[in-house]
């Protein structure tokens, strides 16, 4: 295990992101053969040796498990396994390292390990030394047990399942386990050391039981194409969940992908710096414990009850795509203050001065400051129970139709200093920017709901169109807010015309458009909600 000081422990999640997604492109170029695996040292050089961006690579290797070296090893030290069943054999560097019981297949100790073959109902165990790195390639491997996990770890300092090119790889659990005591494996993927998954196969997992890969230290997604099936949540890790890079879809009845060490404040957070996360969750969709971050790739929950959820939310890069039955992004969680665990909006009015509101401000916080962003949420939309603050990017909500809850709802300030934001909903409790914001916007109010599919242009004293936004659900109020939005400027709103969107917004023509009220920037009122502006 690594053991990290308070210093290196308190590194920011948001500097690491580079860093990581610099190492994911190192991670794209290993391979086991002599040839390649020089060149993805050659690549991990250059990462380490350039500047602000070696200390970057350096802050996540001092963060985190995981580093190039990671992703590099000698082929011709590679120890053969084979699996089948009755009569798995291993061969090479340390076959006296592999013992087979059965359809049991166990590593006891560093090193690295091909695995080829089904096992129709066995295990991988692996059960190495507490200082060991073990390195796991499967090359069309497919393991099915019918007692517990299909790769149980054990013990060891950390594993890498690296997923090699072309590759098919399968690995499902049981049903019911054998073993349901305390700290017994649950998942499909099991792991009590630190586990990295690479390379650019294809992985699928199977988490019959209860979870499909989990780790109870830290977890880095550094590439590869993963599907996880899990009756429970998809991928879960402990300390820390990071995706590098590779395409990464899941489908839960519980989280979809989560870190969840609530217990120490440097630990529990979760990032995405690169790649495709793809995520169908009957529980919440990407949740973090500390700190959710995302700096680049492209995230999307298609199905979720919460799905964003973190006492901290940061959006600094990449697509986010949200859908939720309930809050779409909310920054909630454990307070010290019992008052501000209970500020999330359930129905109950946010509005209020400044921001949000009446409710009690906790230590939470929303802060979106580049990327684009669309929420198409039946809960609020944007939901923090602290502050928040939208500073870049391009923000598009898509709220609820009822009043009980609004497209955005803060109990503290909403500060705006740049970016885009449409955010529309019912008009019974509405959130604006508070009196921080530099950044000036409209409270848009409507006389009755305009329907799903109606484009509303936003135009100027002297007609030029300003913005056109495309409801996708039925609306009755928007909050907009952009650079092209002047303080005390009054602005037309009409419905109709043409459109030409992505995500919502984008450039329209108010021919044959209908004006339906006016606003002027920066007034914000009380007649949509609570808010005392």
């Amino acid at each position: 295990m690594k053991f990290f000081s308070r210093a290196q422990r308190a590194t920011s999640v948001a500097a690491l992101a580079l860093a990581l997604a610099l190492a994911g492109c190192s991670a794209q170029s290993s391979s086991s053969t002599s040839e390649t695996t020089s060149a993805a040292t050659s690549s991990a050089t250059s990462v380490v040796t350039s500047g602000t961006t070696a200390e970057l690579a350096s802050s996540i290797a001092e963060s985190t498990h995981f580093d190039a070296d990671d992703l590099t090893w000698d082929a011709a030290k590679e120890t053969t396994v084979s699996l089948a069943d009755g009569s798995s054999a291993a061969s090479g560097t340390n076959a006296d390292a592999v013992s087979v019981d059965g359809n049991t297949v166990t590593i006891t100790a560093g090193g690295t390990y091909r695995v080829s073959g089904t096992l129709g109902d066995g295990e991988l165990v692996v059960a190495a030394g507490e200082e060991d790195v073990v390195r796991i390639i499967l090359d069309n491997a497919t393991v099915t047990s019918s007692s517990g996990s299909a790769v149980d770890i054990q013990s060891a300092n950390e594993v890498l399942l690296f997923l090699e090119d072309g590759t098919t790889n399968i690995l499902s659990d049981a049903a019911s386990y054998a073993d349901t005591g305390t700290d017994a494996a649950n998942a499909a993927i099991y792991s009590l050391a630190d586990l990295t998954i690479a390379g650019t196969g294809t992985l699928a997992v199977n988490g019959n039981y209860q979870d499909g890969i989990s780790t109870k230290d830290g977890l880095v997604l550094a590439a590869g194409n993963v599907t996880v099936k899990a009756a429970d949540d998809g991928i879960k890790g402990k300390d820390y969940t990071v995706l590098l890079d590779g395409s990464y879809s899941v489908t839960a009845g519980g989280d979809g992908v989560k870190s969840t060490n609530d217990t120490e404040t440097d630990r529990g957070w979760l990032l995405v710096a690169g790649g495709m996360l793809n995520v169908a969750a009957d529980d919440d969709g990407i949740k973090a414990a500390t700190t959710l971050t995302i700096s680049d790739g492209t995230a999307t929950v298609s199905r979720s009850e919460e799905g964003l959820e973190a006492a901290n939310i940061a959006i600094s890069g990449g697509t986010v795509n949200i859908t939720s039955n309930d809050d779409g992004l909310n920054a909630a969680g454990g307070s010290t203050t019992s008052d501000a665990a209970a500020g999330d909006a359930q129905g109950a009015p946010q509005g209020g001065m400044g921001g949000g509101g009446m409710d009690t401000v906790g230590d939470f916080s929303l802060d979106i400051s580049g990327g684009t962003v669309t929420v198409n949420a039946e809960g609020d939309g944007l939901d923090s129970n602290g502050n928040a603050s939208i500073s870049g990017g391009t923000v598009v909500v898509n709220g609820p139709s009822s009043d009980g809850n609004g497209a955005l709802d803060v109990n503290g300030d909403l500060t705006v200093s740049g970016g885009t934001i449409a955010a529309a909903g019912s008009a019974g409790m509405v959130v604006t920017p508070s009196e921080t914001s530099t950044q000036s916007g409209l409270q848009i109010s409507f006389d009755s709901p305009v329907a799903a599919g109606t484009a509303v242009q936003i135009t100027d004293s002297t007609g030029a169109v300003v913005a056109t936004f495309v409801t996708a659900k039925q609306t009755s109020s928007i909050v907009f807010s952009s650079a092209d939005i002047k303080a005390g400027e009054q602005y037309s709103i009409l419905t109709g015309g043409t459109a030409e969107v992505e995500v919502g917004l984008g450039k329209g023509s108010v021919t044959g458009a209908t004006e339906v009220t006016t606003a002027t920037a920066g007034e914000y009122t009380t007649s949509g909600g609570p808010g005392m502006r």
